[in-house]
């Protein structure tokens, strides 16, 4: 069991990756308080968890700092994975996403502080915005446009990240921040606008699949399995970080659409469609702190990971 918490709180935790936390930790053997408003994350994704006993959801805005009166007293750990993580989510929040980045990250931790517990903000590989270096790694300040579109999720973590770190410094507050890259696999919404959910349900209705620009931008991915290992090595590790955790296999948007309609079996073909702004042009994260420091590193390959995913839409969407 990572790190012997008898107690967990996870915002966000009815969101992708926020369940599958949730999820891990059980199996764990952890008490979980998943808190989520349900604005991205779905009861669906932890309906599954509703009949253990060890598990409490909670519906409630962590941007409300009378929120942190619904958790339970002695808490070990908390985990902020609370925030709208998609562009079509986060332009159609832009002020919720702040918010989620600013006061719902305080609430978090003045949950943590309370209790003396661990905490870990999970940030995201768009604090480098477009990057100039490749790959990225801890000690890239990063390229990021504060007042283009996508400024409002990239600079609500940026935030997050400066207000942990001073909580760290003024408090003694036990952080850690992690920095998650594009990470896929069951429970994506269809609709979220990411490439893989969206080209895998484009494919399964024989459509063609939307690539934006010239599909030459790269993207590494990282199986959701994976993602939450790295999650919770870090938590347990005591470590402050930055730690990036992402794949080390990078691939064009352009292959990627290629190979969903291989491994759908797909007659859909390929659309161009104009590039969104600031979108950036590469991706991959230098994972040697995550080596170095947690023995982390991916064991899904993409192969298997899209395979996984693909079957996990194919059953989810059929009416």
């Amino acid at each position: 069991m990572y790190g012997g918490w008898k107690r967990a709180v996870v915002t966000g935790g009815a969101g992708f990756i926020g369940s599958h936390v949730c999820e891990r930790l059980l199996a764990g053997g952890s008490e979980v308080h998943c808190v989520d408003n349900l604005v991205t994350g779905s009861r669906a994704n932890i309906a599954h968890l509703s009949g253990n006993r060890r598990f409490c959801f909670v519906e409630t805005d962590v941007t409300d700092p009378g929120s942190i009166e619904a958790a339970p007293d002695r808490v070990d750990l908390v985990l902020d994975l609370a925030c709208p993580a998609s562009p079509v989510d986060y332009l159609r929040l832009p002020i919720e996403t702040l918010e989620a980045g600013s006061n719902g990250t305080r609430t978090a931790l003045e949950l943590a502080r309370r209790d003396r517990a661990r905490f870990l903000l999970a940030s995201t590989s768009e604090v480098y915005g477009d990057p100039l270096e490749h790959p990225q790694s801890e000690g890239y300040w990063g390229n990021v446009n504060p007042v283009g579109p996508r400024s409002v999720y990239d600079e609500s973590k940026r935030y997050a990240e400066a207000l942990v770190s001073a909580y760290r410094r003024t408090y003694g507050t036990d952080t850690s921040i992690v920095r998650i890259f594009n990470t896929y696999g069951p429970r994506m919404r269809s609709d979220d606008g990411r490439a893989v959910p969206t080209f895998i349900r484009q494919a399964l209705d024989g459509d063609p699949l939307t690539v934006a620009g010239d599909g030459s931008q790269t993207r590494s991915l990282t199986y959701v399995d994976d993602t939450v290992d790295g999650i919770l090595s870090l938590a347990a590790s005591g470590r402050p970080g930055p730690v990036n955790i992402g794949g080390s296999d990078e691939t064009t948007v352009l292959e990627l659409a290629e190979r969903i309609i291989g491994l759908t079996g797909s007659a859909s073909t390929i659309a161009f469609v104009e590039r969104p702004e600031d979108d950036p042009g590469k991706r991959r994260p230098d994972t040697t702190t995550a080596r170095r420091l947690l023995g982390w590193q991916p064991r899904v390959d993409c192969a298997e990971g899209l395979k996984r995913t693909v079957e996990w839409f194919a059953r989810s969407l059929t009416p």
